[in-house]
């Protein structure tokens, strides 16, 4: 018997994990390295095995790394662990009272325990999807079937729109440029993420992108249109030719399955500290998890791939009877042309930054300040010193300090 507070697995007791993304594929491997040896089902939509999603933007569409190599297990693996995969079959509802999982061909999963994964799909314009979001040769990225289609699509000379700023977006842009596309993007600011990390990182952010060649352009998008066998992108600018449109424009996590189940959702699902719903058999991680952070005291639903592999983990102590909580810093990484960035806490808009060393030179770090409270921090093309950086984020350091570097990181 495992027992925590609001959750009770007993050894012969079944959990099921709805959602074959890496934070499901994380829990399942924490699981059975835990020591849980009870009946183990995880269920997904994709027909491929569970994969990590970050090289979709990078590796994978500039052609220098394959499936295989951001696979969380082979095939094999979850045969010796004794894990039923349940791939390419949707759920549509979660009956909560009789704990089980209905799909569309009619079939049904009991489970004592329910871990929902169920991540996020791409925004395609809000209630009322932008017109021409499903003509041929427009494209989403959220899945490998995204990313096989738009890598195939994505060829020298092709004239490539993204229509979004975010990461996704600029990542895309990036990888298209290196593949000899010409690309244009659509943002809805005129300084790109300035709405997440403050105006003078999204300005280096800009000029990065400009430099190598990408027609960044503030414009709102209405709509994608086929014109004599070719897209037009319609926007504020005017009308603009595209061999191929990637919609970016953020994602929308997946809790219709948890409504369904009569959890406690709002931006996410609802969960506290340890990832547990409104249902005490029911956790909710990754994506759609809108989880208390006891060290923020806020409550946080993150989207990155750091966030995916340690709710997993946490999710897997908890069923296991574990005194664990949600209490680190958000973090996750980037790359585009010869920008390599990680970043590490929490910050506002409105937070002051601070620069330690020469932008010019593309090595630097950032600081985030709320007053003289650090938020956040991040290293760009300087390595092995984020753990320092995540040392002093929650710290009150004068802002000529953070900025000098004769200053140890360790001194601050």
């Amino acid at each position: 018997m495992y027992q925590s507070k609001g959750v009770l697995v007993l050894a012969e007791e079944s959990i099921v994990v709805l959602g074959a993304g890496l934070a499901g594929a994380t829990a399942v491997t924490e699981l059975r390295k835990q020591g849980f040896a009870g009946p183990l089902v995880l269920i997904g939509d994709e027909p491929d095995l569970p994969y990590e999603r970050p090289p979709l933007s990078k590796g994978f569409l500039q052609g220098s790394e394959d499936p295989a190599d951001f696979t969380v297990h082979d095939a094999a693996w979850y045969r010796e662990h004794q894990v039923a995969l349940r791939l390419g079959i949707a759920a549509i509802s979660i009956e909560s009272a009789r704990r089980q999982v209905l799909f569309a061909d009619g079939s049904a999963v009991d489970y004592d325990h329910l871990v929902l994964a169920t991540g996020s799909r791409a925004n395609l314009g809000g209630n009322v999807p932008m017109a021409g979001y499903d003509l041929p040769g427009v494209h989403t990225l959220r899945k490998l079937s995204d990313a096989k289609s738009l890598r195939a699509q994505i060829t020298d000379g092709a004239q490539v729109a993204v229509v979004g700023s975010g990461w996704i977006g600029m990542e895309v842009a990036a990888s298209a440029r290196q593949l000899g596309a010409r690309v244009t993007v659509y943002s809805s600011s005129k300084v790109p993420l300035a709405s997440i990390f403050g105006e003078r990182f999204g300005h280096y952010l800009l000029e990065l992108h400009q430099r190598h060649g990408v027609d960044v352009r503030t414009a709102k998008v209405q709509g994608i249109e086929q014109v004599d066998g070719h897209l037009q992108v319609l926007s504020d600018a005017g009308a603009s030719r595209a061999d191929v449109v990637l919609l970016a424009i953020g994602a929308v996590p997946n809790v219709q399955l948890a409504e369904t189940a009569g959890l406690t959702v709002d931006q996410g699902v609802l969960v506290d500290a340890a990832l547990r719903s409104s249902d005490p058999r029911i956790l909710a991680i990754g994506d759609i998890a809108q989880a208390e952070h006891p060290g923020l005291g806020r409550e946080l639903r993150v989207e990155h791939w750091d966030n995916a592999i340690r709710q997993g983990k946490l999710a897997a102590a908890t069923l296991m009877g574990k005194n664990q909580s949600y209490d680190w810093l958000p973090y996750f990484f980037t790359d585009q042309f010869d920008f390599g960035m990680e970043y590490v806490g929490h910050s506002d808009p409105e937070d002051e930054t601070v620069i330690r060393g020469d932008v010019d030179s593309g090595e630097f770090l950032i600081f985030w300040q709320n007053g003289q409270k650090i938020t956040a921090a991040a290293n760009v093309n300087i390595w092995d010193v984020n753990d320092q950086l995540r040392a002093v984020v929650g710290r009150e350091v004068s802002a000529e300090r953070l900025a000098d570097p004769k200053i140890n990181l360790a001194d601050l």
